[in-house]
């Protein structure tokens, strides 16, 4: 079974109800990849840090349950997951609100346990993580996780970059660009969007985006549901079909996304059959309220077990 390393941190959340009360339950934006990949027959193991109190406890068993290995999951004393809380209108989007400055996860790139942790990427078929996970770490972290992720890839990983930007997560624009810049230069995939990328660089066309990104598999997410598929520096447009539901909440669109087309590549489809499976499993999340959908609402075949390969599996 291929392996994939997903790098970030999970959080509690705190979900409206009805009557102005909240129910709790928990996500984040690498740990909703790694469920979707684990559904999709891909060994998944959640790299990030936790407490020692009972909320940690139950994310470890939730994820689990999940088929998520936790082994690169390191356990602080006396410390606590991040928190958000989230309030939704009417037509089902959401409002978030965050807690995270002292969570664990901040810390996973300061420990004792974290060269090992980071020598045990070499082990993986791919290393995925997202712009909010490089977000966590100040620059001395990113700096040991990039040469991590270089000795990783020259040990055979492949490291799969996700641009989920978040303003909030990143106070100094500036250093947002340089270490996208780092990113794009380290990676084998960049799994982008407009919706990421033009708050930085705003203004500039689809095509400005993508010279930006130096590699030779890059995906760009339009704002309509369509993507351009970026391989060898040829450009393939990619047309999402339409959503057969009403959308009731884009959460997790972008997760489900690359956890389609990171699963698909895994089994040498073609890239651009991997970001019609993307653009697939993100139209049915679309459809549910929440991050992660009913597993009975997973939909079938959708990677496929061999396809004609453009490029070798990731």
């Amino acid at each position: 079974m291929s392996k994939v390393a997903c790098i970030g941190e999970c959080m509690v959340e705190l979900k409206q109800a009805d009557g102005g009360l909240f129910s709790r339950g928990y996500g984040g934006d690498t740990l909703n990849t790694a469920v979707y990949l684990a559904r999709l027959g891909v060994g998944a193991d959640y790299v990030t840090a936790l407490g020692d109190d009972s909320l940690s406890d139950e994310m470890i068993s939730g994820w689990a349950a999940e088929g998520i290995g936790t082994k690169l999951v390191a356990r602080l004393p006396g410390k606590l997951p991040g928190l958000y809380m989230i309030q939704t209108d009417d037509k089902g989007e959401r409002r978030f609100f965050h807690w995270r400055d002292s969570a664990a996860a901040r810390s996973l790139m300061d420990l004792p346990q974290t060269p090992e942790i980071l020598n045990s990427l070499a082990g993986y078929d791919v290393i995925y993580l997202s712009a909010i996970t490089l977000s966590l770490y100040g620059g001395e972290g990113r700096a040991r996780l990039f040469a991590a992720l270089k000795g990783a890839r020259e040990a055979g990983a492949r490291f799969a970059f996700d641009t989920n930007f978040r303003a909030r997560g990143w106070p100094d624009l500036d250093v947002a660009r340089a270490v996208f810049q780092e990113a794009f230069a380290a990676a084998d995939i960049v799994l982008a969007s407009t919706e990421d990328l033009l708050p930085l660089y705003p203004g500039v066309t689809n095509e400005a985006l993508l010279a930006r990104i130096p590699g030779a598999e890059v995906v760009l997410k339009l704002s309509e549901p369509a993507s351009i598929v970026r391989l060898e520096g040829v450009p393939y447009p990619i047309k999402a079909k339409p959503v057969e539901e009403p959308v009731v909440d884009t959460t997790a669109a972008g997760d489900s996304f690359a956890a389609a087309y990171v699963a698909a590549r895994l089994v040498s489809a073609d890239p651009l059959e991997a970001a019609r499976a993307g653009h697939r499993l993100a139209g049915v999340v679309v459809c549910h309220p929440g991050a992660i959908i009913p597993r009975a609402a997973m939909p079938s075949g959708l990677v496929p077990n061999h396809a004609n390969s453009r490029k070798a599996s990731p």
